[in-house]
């Protein structure tokens, strides 16, 4: 099990570890290598294999602060399955940092002295080729260097992971999400995409209009997708329940813009409010529309339905 930690762990669980620092949205393929690296470091070393990320990305952080939306990078993963990627590729400890003034404006040298070396006993750490930190980004890894022969610890760079070519990110998987290219995109994660939720009341309209579903809240964060899809739902049943999903803000029934993924399984009807499960994401239909009236929103939905069958139960030929 993994030690989950908001902010430094306390003295009692600080012990000597082997570090990776960055921000881990999506837990791609790039990722992997890291916690890899980090994993068998620490074990041949008798390390605590350890991760420091931030949230929120830093990214949100100052687009909030200059008052730039649009500048805050869409969410790859919301914090509960990042944090369970983490501790499901092996690190011991998770220390989830807050990305606010005090830390945006703390100097590259105190990040060293008071995070690294008091905070979290580093003795070996693992950054990427272009990691910056600290105020105005002044702090490198020449800077980590320095210390490093000064106090005894350890740093190694990473290259980026590339596949056919191209850099593994979570920009690529972004630009993957938004324009539908599913395969694309697990490619890079290393699996299907997917989110994951708590089962929540709705509005009950989808049972109405005779394909009930599962709703589950989206961060105002996430998505880094939209649109209607073809998915498997895990976490109700021994294995993975087809169905199909709407990811958006439901233009036809609701103006709140509030982001909601809801999922109507093919021949499910248990309860499952309260559950936790996980949508993954095979194949995009369509974008979301805004219909004119319920009953071309229920055609649309019976049509999204049909493609979604056909593509788990393929009609014979």
């Amino acid at each position: 099990m993994a030690h989950i930690m908001h902010g430094l762990p306390p003295p009692e669980l600080r012990r000597p570890c082997a570090l990776a620092i960055g921000n881990f949205d999506g837990v791609h393929r790039g990722h992997q290598a890291i916690l890899a690296r980090v994993r068998n470091v620490a074990a041949e070393r008798g390390l605590v294999p350890t991760v420091m990320t931030f949230e929120p990305h830093p990214r949100e952080f100052f687009a909030e602060l200059h008052k730039r939306p649009e500048l805050a990078p869409t969410r790859i993963a919301g914090l509960r399955d990042e944090l369970c990627a983490l501790a499901r590729h092996g690190m011991q400890h998770v220390v989830v940092e807050r990305f606010n003034q005090r830390l945006a404006s703390m100097p590259a040298q105190e990040f060293i002295d008071k995070l690294l070396l008091e905070g979290l006993h580093v003795r070996w750490l693992l950054v990427g080729d272009d990691f910056r930190f600290g105020a105005q980004r002044a702090g490198d890894i020449e800077l980590l260097r320095a210390n490093a022969a000064r106090h005894g610890f350890e740093v190694e760079s990473m290259d980026t992971v590339s596949d056919n070519g191209q850099r593994v990110s979570s920009s690529a998987i972004r630009t993957a999400l938004a324009v539908g290219e599913l395969d694309r995109a697990a490619e890079l994660l290393g699996h299907p995409y997917s989110v994951s939720g708590h089962v929540i009341h709705g509005q009950k309209l989808g049972r109405t209009l005779g394909f009930p579903t599962l709703n589950l809240r989206v961060s105002r964060r996430c998505p880094a997708l939209s649109g209607i899809f073809v998915v498997q739902v895990r976490g109700l049943a021994d294995q993975a329940l087809p169905g199909v999903a709407s990811l958006g803000v439901r233009p036809t029934v609701d103006d709140s813009g509030r982001v909601l993924l809801e999922v109507h399984m093919f021949d499910f009807s248990d309860n499952a409010y309260g559950k936790l499960v996980q949508v993954e994401f095979l194949k995009k239909l369509r974008d979301e529309e805004k219909f004119v009236d319920l009953p071309t929103l229920q055609a649309a939905i019976e049509d999204d339905a049909r493609q979604a069958r056909n593509f788990f139960y393929p009609p014979a030929r």
